[in-house]
């Protein structure tokens, strides 16, 4: 429970396993059949590497990883016995290998045989328990680097909340900082051990969703006693877009979470996930690293062009970096074509009164600041075409809802605005496509929403393709 807060190292942990199972199909097929190479193992598998055989390749590696992460092997910070962890690998390199049995099935040589097949499920086995044995090496040496801080809220304050915070702290490879605890009425004991911890009662939970940047709510209230305090903590963290997770528990009304049972660790939580989290996330990071890499490389004589026009036709740096509220309210210095005088941040208190939009956000259709370059790149939207560094960094993605300054977050007044934050900003999104800054506010949240809700690769390849037709038409730009 404590040492798997990174989903895309559970799902890396979970594709390195496969590979493994893969790596030794491949080792036990060349060892079996050395006796069918006179002329060298290189010739054989010349032979032998057809589009066929790369396409079975491909069915086994997706399978495995499946398997891997159907018997609960997706993590590798190990809590579990040693024994515990290789029958699941047994398990796990069984159904590896019912899918290797379509090399055999479909072979017309004997290079493919059921001693292909006896050979590689006891080798796999042992690989992937020393592959898991040295990953729990290293990532217990490198956890912080691997997995980064996450911040937890622990509601509770009674014998279950000293528990688990015993549990972090003794946690030798655990990454978590504690914000604090929150207490409840109902539930009002409050251990000496975590009183200077104390930061608020139930009602304010909200509000610190809201203000801090948080990872994860974990509930320790007991079910029998504080069951509407539980099930407003999960209402609560629904509206905020934060993950919350209990002791195993399905009595509670979810309409936005997606429950998940983690049995691993020293106590088994169901995970309340307010975003889709599964392999599909690999595929988008695979095509937001892809695109970006693409973009920079086709459009590279372009921003330089940019780049040198802004310098020469206005003073101050061509490009504008400004801290943007990225995934879970993290910061990040977002990169953008400056296309306003180099002072304009220091001008903006004095226009607030100019302000067409309704809501926390700041737009003037016939900015003052803006240069008269500006409004061409503005215009093309070429003065975002930096934020594909912030792509290929990580902190944002082709398709997400755009990135907020501090300045309009701190006007926010309900938490159900910070939901957004679920999910990494993005160059372009639902709002982009339908209307830009013709939308008002409370569209423009909508539809970030109905972006986390409806969330599938297909829509981010829809909203891509409009896109283009989008900025080229110009329409909604300011």
């Amino acid at each position: 429970m404590l040492n798997s807060y990174n989903p895309a190292l559970r799902r890396l942990s979970a594709f390195v396993n496969a590979l493994v199972t893969l790596l030794v199909m491949v080792t036990v097929f060349v060892a079996v059949n050395r006796a069918n190479s006179p002329r060298g193992i290189a010739e054989f598998l010349a032979m032998r590497i057809t589009m066929k055989n790369l396409l079975l390749g491909a069915i086994c590696l997706t399978g495995s990883a499946w398997a891997f992460h159907v018997f609960g092997l997706t993590k590798p910070l190990l809590t579990t016995s040693l024994m515990v962890d290789v029958v699941r690998v047994t398990k796990a390199c069984t159904v590896a290998a019912a899918f290797a049995m379509l090399f055999p099935l479909t072979s017309q040589t004997e290079a493919f045989s059921i001693t292909y097949l006896l050979a590689f499920l006891p080798i796999a086995i042992v690989a992937c328990v020393c592959g898991r044995l040295l990953a729990r090496v290293v990532v217990e040496r490198f956890a912080r680097r691997l997995s980064g801080l996450h911040t937890v809220v622990i509601v509770g304050s009674g014998s279950r909340a000293v528990t688990l915070y015993d549990q972090i702290r003794a946690s030798r490879h655990c990454c978590v900082e504690i914000l604090g605890f929150v207490t409840t009425p109902a539930c009002n004991e409050v251990s000496q051990e975590i009183r200077h911890l104390i930061i608020g009662s139930l009602p304010d939970l909200e509000s610190v969703l809201m203000r801090q940047a948080v990872d994860e709510v974990l509930i320790t209230l007991p079910a029998d006693s504080c069951h509407a305090e539980i099930q407003f903590t999960i209402t609560t963290c629904e509206r905020a877009g934060v993950e919350a997770k209990y002791l195993l528990s399905d009595i509670f009304e979810l309409a936005l979470a997606k429950p998940a049972v983690e049995p691993e660790g020293t106590s088994p939580v169901v995970r309340m996930k307010v975003v889709q989290d599964d392999a599909r996330m690999l595929v988008k990071r695979a095509i937001d690293v892809a695109g970006a890499l693409s973009a920079l490389c086709v459009l590279a004589p372009l921003l330089l062009a940019v780049a040198a026009a802004i310098r020469v036709t206005s003073p101050g740096p061509a490009v504008f970096v400004q801290e943007r509220y990225g995934l879970r309210k993290r910061r990040f210095r977002m990169y953008k074509f400056r296309t306003m005088v180099h002072d304009a941040e220091t001008l903006q208190a004095g226009l607030e009164s100019l302000n067409e939009v309704k809501g926390p956000a700041f737009k003037i259709r016939n900015d003052p600041r803006v240069t008269s370059l500006g409004c061409v790149l503005r215009k093309t939207s070429f003065d975002e075409l930096p934020q594909l560094f912030n792509v290929l960094r990580g902190e944002m993605s082709l398709v997400g809802p755009r990135p907020l300054p501090a300045r309009d977050v701190s006007r926010f007044e309900r938490a159900a605005l910070m939901r957004r934050f679920s999910v990494k900003p993005g160059l372009t999104c639902l709002w982009q496509v339908n209307g830009r800054s013709d939308t008002d506010f409370e569209r423009w949240i909508n539809l970030d929403l109905k972006y986390i809700d409806e969330w599938s690769l297909g829509l981010d390849l829809k909203i891509l393709c409009q896109t283009v037709p989008t900025v080229l038409s110009g329409r909604g730009a300011v």
